[in-house]
């Protein structure tokens, strides 16, 4: 089932997260914090969104966790990184990402709001500066963008299910014979 904008407002209602423009939860702030979000919110933002994209349970999602690491989340903790509530381990981020199908970097994302540090806050353009691992030298203007686009239409076409979509595509192909397809 597809989250409408109420359960999207209810589910970040509950989750602690105040929507500020619109429904989408990529437009919000976090309770209690200045400018910005800590990377631990934006991460916890993004496993969230990503978890109702593959329309998966707490439960499910901290299973699936299990398979990557010596045992799996409970759907309370589950629950806390999805609020930001907790650090991650670089062998967390790899299992989230694999278990939500996704890269590590994409976990990351955090749409248009200053990101809190502890020893300060940075800008939207340095944090996505930061991710894509650039040179200094490098200037940002709209390369940057490419850039990510490029990697993530990779990370979609090297993803395990894409590949064996394709297989499954080349079996049919040979099974119906030469005669079925298209001249």
């Amino acid at each position: 089932m597809a989250m409408t904008g109420e359960c999207v407002r209810l589910h970040y209602a509950v989750s602690g997260i105040r929507v500020n423009r619109g429904l989408s939860a990529s437009s919000h702030t976090m309770t209690g914090v200045g400018d910005g979000v800590r990377v631990e919110e934006a991460i916890g933002l993004q496993i969230a969104r990503l978890r109702a994209e593959r329309r998966m349970s707490l439960t499910e999602l901290g299973e699936a966790l299990g398979r990557y690491l010596d045992r799996p989340w409970s759907r309370q903790a589950v629950h806390q990184a999805e609020r930001g509530q907790r650090s991650f381990t670089a062998a967390e981020l790899t299992a989230l990402a694999l278990a939500l199908d996704t890269s590590v970097p994409a976990l990351f994302r955090a749409e248009g709001d200053r990101i809190e540090l502890p020893g300060g806050a940075v800008s939207p353009e340095e944090y996505r500066g930061i991710l894509l691992n650039r040179e200094r030298d490098t200037p940002l203007d709209g390369v940057e963008e490419l850039i990510v686009a490029l990697h993530d239409i990779g990370e979609v076409l090297s993803r395990p299910a894409l590949v064996r979509l394709a297989r499954i595509g080349e079996v049919a192909d040979q099974v119906a014979g030469p005669e079925s397809r298209p001249a």
